[in-house]
């Protein structure tokens, strides 16, 4: 089938290689020319593990392009993605002027009957704005006679682990209520269908809800086990206990129930806003996903409060070591990640930090510059040289068995403030640490 897919963001570009990995012949198209052209010449313009060598290997044998050129686009394609992104407006709601932008592009353009596909994270009811658009403009051409079907076809992507949600996937959301598009759909989709049926036909407006509810549940998870690990801290309980106590129940399994420093990326903390929004426009008080966002807010700043109590309040001149920038594992994003929460109160407070990250420093770099008070280091281990402590922000496999005695070495001071929960507290205890963790009395040696 041909395809064409606006926006090479993680969305589309993802997406896009993967549905040409399969045999579909795939033309992405992008306003940033030199984004386009770097993509041709195989530079991924984001980290996520196995993507690079996908899209190599599919546009070198021709079943991935990149253009500029929308009209092309349009011409090529059976069916036509919309996946630009959706950036939250100051209001907290969902901008759709990149998505409506796109629908005008390819009513602009089409000259045969089309299937038009949002996989953009939408607020509800952006389908019906996507169609009045697209007949707008189909009429000021004078081509009512042209059909067309606007499709919500949510995408269900974790970073870090893109690639492989996307070639296995566990659900896919269709969302029309029109025959034949639910069998040209079917047919996009059967490479992904075959051990079972994992398609999920419905209207189109319970299918763009879908994507927030899921989004919003697992936040509300995250928050959840957040406020029971501050909860756990103050009455003497240990976190770690508690989460294999209740993530043995099948009715809450264990998925997301990790405490923490709060969640961060591209999806959650806008999703949450956005729907907050939404449901505000239709006067609902959505008092479950307030409390979801204030408590994700409040806990980005648990782990400089951790550092100020300890410090007595005097950070000015300190220098701390923070291991991981980037808001998850197996990611460049620092969108909205706590790092920078934590970064910046450091800062605010008369503090240095020395940074590493496996994937984020350029990101970093980009964010932030040649900020004075910040080194970024080559490695984890250089980060430690003169630290009155080492931070622990991001999860990273290879942050989990580092060398204590190094790390104690190198520390003016053997403080360790873990904001994952990635070691046992009598270990570090052992080692010599003073160590703070998320939920878990504080040890020292």
């Amino acid at each position: 089938m041909n395809v064409t897919v606006f926006g090479t963001g993680y969305v589309g570009l993802v997406q896009g290689a993967i549905l040409a990995d399969v045999g579909h012949h795939v033309v992405c198209v992008d306003v940033d020319a030199s984004k386009v052209e770097r993509l041709i010449q195989g530079q991924i313009p984001i980290y996520e593990p196995g993507l690079e060598p996908l899209v190599r290997e599919n546009h070198a044998a021709g079943r991935l392009e990149f253009t500029t050129d929308a009209e092309a686009g349009v011409k090529h394609g059976q069916v036509q993605f919309i996946a630009v992104g959706t950036p939250p407006d100051e209001d907290g709601s969902a901008d759709l002027k990149y998505v409506l932008a796109v629908a005008q592009t390819i009513a602009e353009h089409m000259q045969c009957d089309q299937i038009i596909i949002d996989k953009s994270t939408v607020p509800v009811g952006t389908a019906d704005k996507v169609k009045a658009k697209v007949a707008e403009v189909l009429a000021k051409r004078g081509r009512t006679d042209l059909g067309f079907d606007v499709v919500s076809n949510p995408e269900f992507l974790k970073e870090g682990s893109a690639v492989a949600d996307c070639q296995k996937p566990d659900r896919i959301i269709i969302g029309t209520q029109d025959a034949a598009t639910i069998e040209v759909m079917r047919e996009l989709y059967a490479p992904f269908n075959r051990n079972h049926d994992k398609i999920i036909v419905m209207d189109v407006r319970s299918a763009e809800l879908t994507k927030y509810a899921a989004n919003c549940m697992l936040a509300t998870k995250i928050s959840f086990m957040n406020e029971m690990a501050n909860l756990a801290e103050r009455l003497g309980a240990d976190i770690e206990a508690v989460r294999q106590g209740i993530g043995s129940d099948p009715r809450i399994g264990y998925h997301f129930i990790y405490p923490g420093v709060g969640y961060g990326g591209s999806c959650f903390p806008k999703d949450v806003q956005a729907l907050i929004r939404t449901a505000g426009d239709i006067d609902f008080d959505a008092k479950v996903l307030k409390a979801v966002e204030a408590r994700n807010q409040e806990q980005k700043t648990t782990l400089f409060a951790k550092i100020l109590r300890h410090f007595d309040g005097q950070l000015d001149g300190k220098t701390f070591a923070v291991w991981g920038l980037a808001f998850k594992p197996n990611t460049d994003d620092m969108r909205e990640a706590p790092s920078r929460v934590l970064m910046e109160a450091l800062w605010q407070a008369g503090a240095k930090v020395q940074a590493y990250d496996p994937e984020a420093m350029e990101e970093t770099q980009r964010i932030y510059g040649s900020r004075d008070g910040l080194t970024l280091c080559g490695t984890k281990e250089a980060a430690l040289k003169g630290a009155d402590a080492l931070v622990i922000v991001t999860e990273w496999q290879s942050f989990r068995a580092p060398d204590f005695d190094l790390i104690k070495s190198q520390l003016s001071q053997a403080t360790l403030f873990d904001g994952r929960n990635m070691f046992q507290p009598a270990r570090m205890r052992n080692k010599g640490f003073t160590y703070y963790s998320v939920g878990r009395h504080i040890t020292s040696a």
